[in-house]
């Protein structure tokens, strides 16, 4: 039976590495995916609108190469979502989840050194607080690079405990990545697309398989 996924990133290009295989496999298996970003992921810098429309059409691009149903951007500020009343990020993203009904959310790792990616889990964490009949039953947290490794190990280190293979994904996920090809970096920084296919491949060989995504499985009901 398909299910219902919900990805709620805080900036567009998260969403393709930190779970673009996983999404792609979830497509390819019948569900739907749904994408739920929080700024534009460009605002804080010094900007025009035409790079603020680059990175709208780069999201887009990633979003039919995953094959998602739909994607939504609250617009909040970029790297400033702590600037905003966590209640009010709340109330938006519950309207989304009330409109879609979720089985399974994806989102960022509470430990994150972004402070969106922070505010992000924060509130994902807010709206899906449990309740009768609730339609969420699984949060996954996922990592980013260039945010993820770049915290401090002892504040709340990524301790992935679920293993999604992506081996024949991996080249999907690429690709969504490729589409934010101005947000790359030269090697050896952590942020370009030699590191994001070399992190896929070291998850998957640590459990065995070509490649894979990790992820912390924050919350799960099983009824």
């Amino acid at each position: 039976m398909s299910k219902i996924i919900l990805v709620v990133a805080a900036h567009t290009d998260d969403e393709a590495m930190g779970c673009g295989g996983t999404i792609a496999r979830h497509v390819a298996e019948g569900d739907q995916v749904h994408l739920l970003f929080m700024t534009d992921g460009v605002g804080s810098r010094e900007v025009v609108a035409e790079e603020v429309a680059e990175r709208s059409s780069a999201a887009q691009q990633a979003a039919e190469i995953l094959g998602v149903s739909s994607f939504t951007n609250l617009s909040f500020p970029d790297n400033c979502m702590d600037s905003i009343a966590l209640l009010y990020i709340v109330k938006e993203v519950e309207v989304v989840i009330s409109k879609i009904a979720p089985e399974i959310i994806y989102t960022h790792h509470i430990g994150d050194l972004n402070v969106d990616h922070q505010v992000t889990h924060k509130a994902v964490m807010t709206a899906c607080r449990p309740q009768p009949g609730f339609s969420v039953k699984s949060i996954y947290a996922f990592e980013v690079i260039s945010s993820t490794e770049w915290q401090t190990l002892s504040v709340a280190p990524f301790l992935p405990n679920v293993f999604i293979d992506i081996t024949d994904y991996l080249a999907i996920k690429m690709r969504a990545a490729g589409a934010y090809h101005e947000e790359m970096r030269e090697v050896p920084h952590t942020r370009n697309l030699q590191h994001i296919e070399l992190l896929a491949k070291h998850r998957g060989y640590s459990v065995g398989i070509h490649a894979a995504e990790a992820f912390m499985l924050v919350r799960e009901i099983k009824v």
